[in-house]
This record gives C-alpha cells, structure tokens and sequence, in this order.
C-alpha cells in the first residue's frame, strides 16, 4: 500500500495538538509541571503523538523493523525520566544514567556506529559519545521560546528528505512522523510561549535524533558526504554546545552550570526581539 505522508502529518500534528492542549489545561488546574507559571507540557504531548502515530503507521504501512522498534522504545523511556524530570527534577548523575541505559537498549536492537576503519569497541564508545552529546546539545538549546522546536521541525524534515532519497522508507516515516510532532509543540511554544517543551521534550528530541542519525542509510552518497551529512543537519545544537563549553572554559566556569553564554541569550542582549532571534538562528 502506498505510504500516504500527508496523512502521517495531519494525524500527527492534530494528535500533538489534542495532547498539548489537554495536559496544558491538566497542568494549570492542578498546578504541576510549571516553570514560571507556564506549563512545561510540550513535549508530552510532541511524544505521545510520535509513539502512537509511529506505531500506528509503521504497523499499517510497514511493518515494525528491530531498528525502529529499538528508537521507540528507548526513545519513551527517555520520554517517561523527562517527564518524572520536570516533576521531581531528578540529579544529573540520574540522567545521565538514564541515557546510558537508554544508549544499551539502542546498541542491543542494532543501532550503532559502523565505521569500518576502527574496531567494534571503538565503535561502541563513538556510539555512547555521540547519542548522549546529541542528547544534551538539545537540552541546552531549549533555552529560548521555539528555539529547541523550530530546530526539532527542521532537522526532521532534512533526516527525512536524505531518507526519502536513499529509499530509506523506515526512517522516512519515522522523521515525518518527528516533523509532525515538532510542529505541533512549536505552535504552542513560538513566542510568546503558551507551553515549554521541557525536559521531556528536548531530552526525547535529542535522543531520537542521535539514534536516527545512525539508523539511516547514508549507503547512496559519496563517502565524505555520508560522515558530514547528519554533523551538518545536526549543526545549531552541536555548534551551540560547542560555543557554550568554550565560553565557560574561558571564563573559568563549570560547563555544567547554567550562564548566559548561548548564542540566542547573546542575540537578545544585543536588542534582538525574541522573534527576531529565532529568525536568525534557525
């Protein structure tokens, strides 16, 4: 049966839309998960929407493949320690372990480096560094209204199209199934935010994204290409955290510890309107 995408998109972004808007009205009668008075919802709703959608598609279009089943699955437990994050805000060393446990499920379902020049242990290292640095380089990019989302929504549609173009339908799916979901939580968090994505939403954003960038099938394209291509649709977050490690270093300060150091908070000390900002960094 042909795949209908357009479909996908409708189901996905109304369904992000419907959760949205049901955990916002849940979280401001009830006065749980607020930050400064604004519901940190987003990225519930942005995940459920992608689980039920992706399952629906991929069992009525595709079929579940041990890869993708392996990015959902890892994908909602970093989804469900997000949320419990933003409730009970958990420590750095239990997310960090957290997203080791999760990395194990991706390596155990088949997703992992394989580059040929180095060994199977190198591998599995590269594989660690590379899907919890992604995964915190979006955490720290949500640091202004629809920065984290806008990226979310444009790094899924460039995943999607090399997918589309190397006859990658699996991994086509599931991205448009992300451009959907990302959408929906931008409508809500474009400035002036209604809704924050939360941890919730930029820890399961980054994760999913480092498990896609080494799920797809990058065989199609020259050799160079291939390593430079998810670096480069990848780029805002990992240039971002790269600059804000580098600051911090300079000014003699933990790289773990909260400044002003990223390049959005810099633009809006230089007079930018928050619109504006977004402008130029997307």
């Amino acid at each position: 049966m042909p795949i209908n995408y357009l479909f996908i998109v409708l189901a996905g972004f109304l369904l992000g839309v419907f959760f949205i808007s049901i955990f916002k009205k849940f979280a401001l009668k009830r006065k749980v998960l607020l930050s400064r008075e604004t519901p940190s919802v987003g990225g519930i709703g942005m995940g459920f929407s992608f689980i039920l959608v992706s399952l629906f598609s991929f069992i009525f279009y595709q079929g579940l493949s041990r890869e993708i089943t392996g990015i959902i699955v890892a994908s909602s437990i970093m989804l469900i320690f997000g949320i419990i994050d933003d409730w009970r805000e958990l420590s750095v060393s239990n997310k960090f372990l957290v997203q080791i446990i999760s990395t194990f499920l991706l390596i155990f379902f088949g997703i992992r480096t394989q580059i040929i020049y180095v060994g199977n242990s190198i591998n599995l290292i590269i594989t660690f560094i590379w899907i919890l640095a992604i995964t915190n380089a979006f955490n720290h990019l949500d640091i202004m209204d629809g920065l984290a989302a806008g990226c979310a929504v444009i790094t899924s549609l460039a995943f999607f199209t090399v997918a589309l173009l190397n006859g990658d339908i699996s991994i086509a799916i599931l991205c448009i199934v992300l451009v959907a979901a990302a959408s929906s939580c931008f409508v809500y968090n474009f400035p002036p935010a209604k809704i924050y994505m939360g941890n919730a939403g930029s820890h399961f954003l980054g994760f999913t994204f480092g498990a896609i960038a080494l799920a797809i099938s990058y065989a199609p394209l020259e050799r160079t290409v291939a390593l430079l291509s998810p670096l480069l649709i990848l780029g805002l977050p990992i240039f971002d955290t790269a600059f804000l490690i580098l600051m911090r270093l300079k000014k003699s300060r933990s790289i773990f510890k909260k400044s002003d150091d990223h390049l959005a908070l810099r633009f809006l000390h230089l007079g930018y309107s928050k619109k504006k900002t977004l402008s130029v960094m997307l």
